[in-house]
This record gives C-alpha cells, sequence and structure tokens, in this order.
C-alpha cells in the first residue's frame, strides 16, 4: 500500500478529502482535510433526479483541487467514490466521463449497501468495541445503515433519506407531515433491531453533536465517541425544528448548515425513535475512513489485529524513538497491578489504561526533556483518537502528568476533563503503580531484573541495579495501604 493515499469522497451534498499517511504496517494519522459544500445533487430532486449543470461545475472545480492538493502531499494512491447523488442520477455518465477526461481520474460509483459497509467496518475497527450497535449515515440523498455485533458487519440497508432530498421534496414548500410521512413509510424497509445503541455517522450528526457539546460545555474537544442519550438528543432536535437561522446560530449550528439540518435533524429524529435507541454514540469517522481501511486490512478480513490501536502506534511511531524504557514500564506496571489492584481498590477494567500509558509514558522527551510529562499529556490528549470511549483517553493522558510530591489527583484541572476521571483514590493508586515501575527501572535496566513480592501487606522489591530506584522512590506519594521495602 502506498505510504500516503488520498480519498475522495463525493456525496450528495459536500465532497471531502482526506489525506493518510502510513508509519508502520496499520498506524496511520491524517495529514489534511478539506471539504467543500458543492450541493451536487441541488435541484436534482425537482427534476427527476438530473444532476444540474451549475452543480456539476462547482463539483469539478473541486475536485481539480483536491486533486492538485493531494499531490502536494506526494499522495501515491487517490481513491475517489460517489455515493447517492451519482448514484441516482439518470446523466451521471456525463459527469464521470468529463472528469476522467480532465482529470484523469476514475470515480468509483458505489452502492448503498457498500457505502453503508465501508461505513460501519471503519466504525467497527476505530470506535472503542461494542458488543451491538446500529449504525446510521445520514447523507444528502440516502442514509446508510449497518448491524454491527462483536465488530463484524452483520446487516447492510440504503434507504432513500437524505437532508437535500426530504428539503427539495418537502420542506421547500413546508410540507412538513409529508416529509414525516415519507420518512417513516422509508423506516419500515428496517428490521426493528435488537440493540439499542445507535452510532451516528456524516455531516448532519456530527454538526448536531458539535452544537450539543457546545451547548452542554462538554470538557473534550473530541466529536469521535463522543455519547450522549436519546432524550437529551430528541430535546436538542426539537429545539433545531422550532429555530429560526438567528435561534440556530444561537445553537451553534454553523451558518453553512442552516438549509439542510432541519431535514437532517428531522431524519435523525424519525430514525432514533424507530430504532428505540437509548445511546448515541457519535462517529468521527465515516466512508472516508471505510475506503483507506479497506485498502489497508484488505489482507486481513478489514479488521486490525487483536488487541491493537492505531492512535497508540501511531504516536509510538512518531514520538517513541528512546520508548524502550516505557516498554520495559509497562511490563512491570503491569506485574505490580496484578499483585495490587485488589488490596489497593481499583477494577481489573482499568489495567489496559494503565498499560497504555506506561507504553506512552516517554513520547514527550521526543519534543523536549524538560518537563516532557506535560508535553506527553498533551501528545496522547490530543492524538488517542481511535478504539478508545472519552473517559479512557482522559484517564490515560492524565496518567502521564508528573509533580514530585504531588499525588495524581492534585493535578487534576478545576475545569475541564475531571468529570471523565475515576475517583481520586483509584487516579492516585494508578498514578503511583505507573511511576513507581519508571522509578523502579531508573537505571534503564530489563524490567525481568526486578522482584517483586508481597509479605506481611508489604511489596518487596529486590534485584541488582536499585540504587537509583531507592534515591527516587521519595518522589512520589503512595497510598497509605502501600508500603515498598527493598529486600
Amino acid at each position: 500500500m502506498a505510504k500516503c493515499t488520498a480519498v475522495i469522497d463525493i456525496g450528495s451534498n459536500s465532497i471531502r478529502l482526506a489525506v493518510f499517511q502510513k508509519t508502520s504496517r496499520f498506524a496511520f494519522h491524517i495529514l489534511h482535510e478539506a471539504k467543500s459544500s458543492v450541493r451536487l445533487s441541488e435541484n436534482a430532486y425537482k427534476n427527476n433526479g438530473f444532476l444540474q449543470p451549475e452543480a456539476m461545475e462547482r463539483t469539478a472545480l473541486a475536485l481539480g483541487e483536491f486533486l492538485s492538493i493531494a499531490r502536494s502531499f506526494g499522495a501515491r494512491k487517490i481513491l475517489c467514490v460517489a455515493t447517492s447523488a451519482l448514484r441516482d442520477a439518470p446523466n451521471a455518465s456525463i459527469f464521470l466521463s468529463r472528469i476522467r477526461r480532465n482529470h484523469d481520474l476514475s470515480i468509483k460509483v458505489i452502492s448503498g449497501e457498500r457505502e453503508a459497509y465501508l461505513g460501519g467496518m471503519a466504525c467497527a475497527n476505530l470506535l472503542p468495541q461494542i458488543p451491538e450497535a446500529v449504525t446510521v449515515d445520514v447523507g444528502g440523498g440516502s442514509s446508510e445503515f449497518t448491524l454491527l455485533r462483536d465488530g463484524k458487519v452483520e446487516q447492510l440497508f440504503s434507504l432513500n433519506i437524505g437532508t437535500v432530498r426530504i428539503k427539495e421534496l418537502f420542506f421547500d414548500t413546508d410540507n412538513i407531515a409529508g416529509a414525516i410521512e415519507y420518512i417513516d413509510e422509508a423506516l419500515k424497509q428496517l428490521p426493528r433491531f435488537d440493540t439499542t445503541t445507535l452510532i451516528g455517522i456524516g455531516g448532519t450528526f456530527r454538526a448536531i453533536t458539535r452544537a450539543l457539546m457546545k451547548k452542554e460545555e462538554y470538557p473534550l474537544k473530541k466529536l469521535h465517541a463522543y455519547t450522549t442519550d436519546e432524550t437529551l438528543f430528541l430535546r436538542f432536535t426539537d429545539q433545531i425544528q422550532d429555530s429560526t437561522p438567528k435561534k440556530l446560530r444561537s445553537l451553534f449550528i454553523k451558518p453553512d448548515r442552516f438549509d439542510t439540518i432541519k431535514p437532517g435533524s428531522l431524519i435523525l429524529e424519525r430514525i432514533v425513535r424507530y430504532t428505540k435507541s437509548k445511546t448515541l454514540i457519535c462517529s468521527g469517522v465515516g466512508v472516508r475512513e471505510g475506503v483507506f481501511l479497506s485498502d489497508l486490512l484488505r489482507n486481513s478480513g478489514d479488521r486490525f489485529p487483536a488487541n491493537y490501536n492505531p492512535s497508540v502506534r501511531y504516536l509510538l511511531d512518531t514520538y517513541g524513538l528512546h520508548s524502550t524504557h516505557a516498554q520495559q514500564c509497562a511490563h512491570l506496571s503491569k506485574r505490580l497491578f496484578e499483585l495490587l489492584h485488589v488490596s489497593l481498590g481499583i477494577s481489573p477494567e482499568h489495567h489496559r489504561e494503565l498499560s497504555i500509558a506506561a507504553k506512552l509514558l516517554s513520547i514527550g522527551v521526543d519534543v523536549r526533556y524538560y518537563a516532557y510529562q506535560r508535553h506527553s499529556h498533551y501528545l496522547a490528549m490530543n492524538t488517542l483518537d481511535y478504539a478508545l470511549n472519552h473517559s479512557q483517553i482522559a484517564l490515560i493522558s492524565h496518567l502521564l502528568l508528573f509533580k514530585k510530591g504531588h499525588t495524581s489527583s492534585s493535578l487534576v484541572p478545576k475545569e475541564g476533563y475531571g468529570t471523565l476521571l475515576p475517583d481520586n483514590s483509584t487516579l492516585d493508586a494508578l498514578s503511583a503503580l505507573l511511576w513507581l515501575s519508571h522509578i523502579l527501572l531508573a537505571s534503564r535496566i530489563d524490567a525481568s531484573e526486578v522482584s517483586l513480592r508481597i509479605e506481611e501487606g508489604k511489596l518487596l522489591v529486590s534485584g541488582k541495579h536499585l540504587y537509583l530506584a531507592r534515591e527516587q522512590l521519595k518522589n512520589i506519594i503512595l497510598p497509605k495501604n502501600l508500603i515498598v521495602v527493598f529486600d
């Protein structure tokens, strides 16, 4: 696979570009994103689906500049897919031929089922693992649904309900009742899913989520994996439906969404009610990531290896040039956790966060050694995006902060992500285990050289090359029921 790959997604409402850079076999990050609200399907639904000249001209101009951007990054592979607008248009071949002739670009028009698969597969790989959920991607012309079970795509559906389609057929004539009837009739094609978890993909869901997060003053600026409940979500979509443009602005809806946010929010409201969803999760990934992953993971069944996290691997690839010590800390912290988590009252579920924090312990060093813990914290907080929920990201990132003679709970910001962290005793205990592993390996020895055992409620540590560890132990505050003795 090319090290740098560009993916272009041509939708009914917008076209989007994402440039992906690989850092190792399965690890990657996004170098650049671009979006243009070309409204390719504008006035098409009023004209029997025929694409209009002005809309095709806008789209062609944007595509040309997207290609220029991709080439500026040295993209050696450019993958371009188109969805509902070109899928439905009787004159799609005219536009496709023009782009092939003028830009030497072949656009792959994908089916609704393939579109659903790509979005669902991206969620299965890049969201925290969920036993069962339904993804919904509300686009300009259609909405795609995928049933996910245990990380696998189970069922695919595509319905002709999209923001631009509903706007032109119903909202432009103020026929809201007709829109509801049309949407509800289309939804009858879906089965009654057993799951009550809905994952939202696409611009409409993200626009609503972004606005809701601002309204609720949510502490993290991360759309991906943001979770809310149906009551809060439906209350907000009701507000959107009843709002004037001035009121939409006060609800943090961006002006470029004013004409499609009401039909989009209505579609989502009817979907949430029909599926009886209780938990709603926002996905920051969708068709573009699905196209990229289908290429990246083509020889592994479209799935990452078990327990693989591309965000963690990217950080280690990029900032972990001196991560050998951190890897040894991960080994030692695991042993400490197994010995002490019961006596320290730490839930077993926190083992994963501790392990990831240990692996990322040294990433800040490659930014600057002095205050490297703060750099590590910043990098983790802003780069850990995939396969982790927001509480996990906050905990991992916070554990990387360290100040001599302070507990971890005393370093929690007064305003911010503190509400996402576990209780103070758990936080302090996890931090103590992490930084104890760092101190016991102060002489940069292998974790296997340190022996640990519990006797009479004390942690006995033995081994060679522990002089520096003895000296530095005073720098951390241990839980009251954790006594460390060098044997």
